[in-house]
């Protein structure tokens, strides 16, 4: 599986992005999809996460409300649409991914599959 990130761009405090996560293969739908981002000089920390089955969706608390993760299988593509962006906001996006019978969980280490990452930065 191999999964390609885009969408990141420059983009003014209280504006909207949406990323997506391009998927290789047919496995898509049996995968647990989430997206983490990385701050210069920070550690990579999870922002959100969706199951294999579109059923249930995780956010980190800071970007709840503000941040929406979706799927469609039928595309093979993730999303992660962020609106009313912040500075804070501004990192690296990856995509990640691990099988359906994983756990979702907020630990980068327990995602078998990883994007390239995409720029996202906001300005004051």
């Amino acid at each position: 599986v191999q999964l390609q990130a885009f969408g990141g761009g420059l983009v003014q405090a209280g504006g909207s992005l949406r990323l997506s996560c391009a998927a290789s293969g047919r496995t898509f739908s049996s995968l647990n999809t989430a997206w983490f981002r990385q701050a210069p000089g920070k550690e990579r920390e999870f922002v959100a996460a969706i199951k294999w089955n579109d059923a249930t969706t995780y956010a980190e608390n800071s970007v709840k409300g503000r941040f929406t993760i979706s799927r469609d299988n039928a595309k093979n593509t993730a999303y992660l649409q962020m609106n009313s962006l912040k500075p804070e906001d501004t990192a690296v996006y990856y995509c990640a991914a691990n099988f359906r019978g994983a756990p979702i969980s907020t630990t980068p280490g327990l995602y078998d599959f990883w994007g390239q990452g995409t720029l996202v930065t906001v300005s004051s």
